[in-house]
């Protein structure tokens, strides 16, 4: 049973370098006393270097000595599966179970870091 995710909780790309936060503009509901997310909350940034074998740039960059950043592309419905059960501003609610598929890096390639911002309500 998947835990209800909060913001600021980290989150990973597997050929990324670096974890980055999830953050929300929604305020609608708190999770000790953060905002919770939902599977359409996204994280902002890049995730430092990428080494996908499927990221153009960074097969390129990497044959020249070089580095590529980890910029994401998310595929929509962006994190997969959610929680159906409880919705938040009427989208399912993140759970710390959830995968997000990026085009440059492949079907469930970032995940949710533990122990994160996993709260202690499940939801599924």
């Amino acid at each position: 049973m998947g835990k209800l995710v909060n913001a600021m909780t980290q989150c990973r790309c597997n050929y990324g370098a670096n974890p980055l936060p999830l953050i929300s503009p929604n305020i609608r509901v708190l999770a000790e006393q953060k905002p919770a997310l939902t599977i359409m909350d996204i994280p902002k940034g890049v995730f430092g270097i990428c080494n996908s074998p499927m990221n153009p740039a960074a097969v390129a960059a990497k044959a020249v000595g070089a580095t590529a950043p980890c910029t994401p592309a998310f595929v929509p419905p962006m994190w997969v599966p959610g929680s159906f059960k409880v919705l938040i501003g009427g989208k399912p609610a993140l759970n710390n179970s959830c995968t997000m598929t990026c085009t440059l890096g492949g079907p469930n390639c970032i995940t949710i870091l533990p122990p994160g911002g996993a709260v202690k309500i499940n939801v599924n």
